[in-house]
């Protein structure tokens, strides 16, 4: 029963972290002020991945935490992450972070199944989850509902396998997050920041896995589950890379920033994307039930090609 309590408990950690985050002198701490790249228009915090990450800490405390690759690799993208929101370190730095977290989890926890191929091919994908929630980052309530979302279909898809442990440590994250929503959706009192958005990004990445080693669900799961921010980041990146551009530079060209800029809002942005989100989710837990997943996959996968050509399409004529 002690168990169950640790969903909340890691909810409260979170709101009591975020209260004392926004009042008096620690609300102007690592201000993250407007640019030409971002979309809000006047100076927030982004320290609020630090009450999020209390609260995941807080409630796996009283579950009984993961084993110590997945605190370690925690603690060096948590560190790393924090001195960029207040330095911006230099790229190899933080993708050197990214990778020795991602390496040491996938070494701990696929090796040998999975050989050393593998492991790199693991590594590889985790880092790039990392930087793929840090670049969906950028709207208000955006990264933080992604977070309730997919981790608590996790949760949902684990508890449903039996792994009633593993479904806690999710629902703690989600719990945490949807605590964070709070203070973040539109207007937003507080960011995630960096320190918020890459350890979410890892936890994505490593606990999907982690669930398809464990036999939780299949493969391709949490590449649905997280499939608003996959689809986007990729064919974002993609674009960029094709142009010749640095796509670890900021900017304001993904898909959930064009709709903002034609006039959507950062609210309806993210109402919109919680009921995709949600859509996504129970129509994935179906599939595990009925093995229809490739299917699902195919289906979802035309739905963001034709919806992406139509925002392309719509940005053309925008810009005239």
């Amino acid at each position: 029963m002690t168990n169950l309590l640790a969903p909340f408990l890691s909810f409260g950690i979170t709101l009591a972290v975020l209260v004392l985050l926004t009042k008096g002198r620690m609300a102007k701490f690592a201000i993250d002020k407007p640019n030409e790249r971002s979309l809000h228009e006047k100076p927030v915090p982004r320290t609020g991945g630090v009450a999020v990450l209390c609260g995941i800490v807080g409630g796996w405390a009283l579950l009984g935490p993961p084993a110590m690759p997945v605190l370690a690799s925690l603690l060096i993208l948590v560190t790393v992450s924090f001195l960029d929101d207040l330095y911006s370190l230099p790229v190899p730095v933080r993708f050197g972070a990214h990778f020795l977290a991602a390496g040491s989890f996938a070494f701990f926890y696929l090796f040998p199944s999975i050989g050393l191929a593998g492991i790199f091919a693991a590594a590889t994908a985790i880092v790039w989850m990392i930087n793929l929630y840090n670049f969906m980052d950028g709207s208000d309530g955006l990264a933080g509902g992604m977070a309730l979302f997919g981790f608590g279909f996790y949760g949902v898809a684990a508890f449903l396998a039996g792994d009633d442990y593993f479904s806690l440590l999710n629902m703690t994250i989600a719990m945490s997050a949807g605590a964070f929503l709070f203070f973040n959706f539109h207007p937003a009192r507080i960011f995630m920041g960096d320190s918020g958005s890459i350890p979410l990004g890892f936890l994505a990445a490593a606990f999907g896995l982690l669930g398809w080693e464990n036999g939780d669900w299949p493969f391709w799961f949490p590449l649905a589950i997280f499939s608003p921010f996959v689809m986007d980041a990729t064919a974002t990146l993609l674009k960029r890379l094709f142009r010749g551009e640095k796509f670890w530079q900021a900017h304001r060209e993904h898909y959930y920033q064009r709709l903002i800029r034609m006039g959507l809002g950062h609210r309806n942005l993210a109402l919109l994307e919680y009921a995709l989100m949600l859509a996504i989710g129970v129509s994935s837990l179906l599939a595990i039930r009925h093995a229809s997943g490739w299917i699902l996959i195919s289906g979802w996968g035309l739905f963001f090609f034709t919806a992406m050509r139509r925002i392309d399409s719509r940005w053309i004529h925008y810009l005239k």
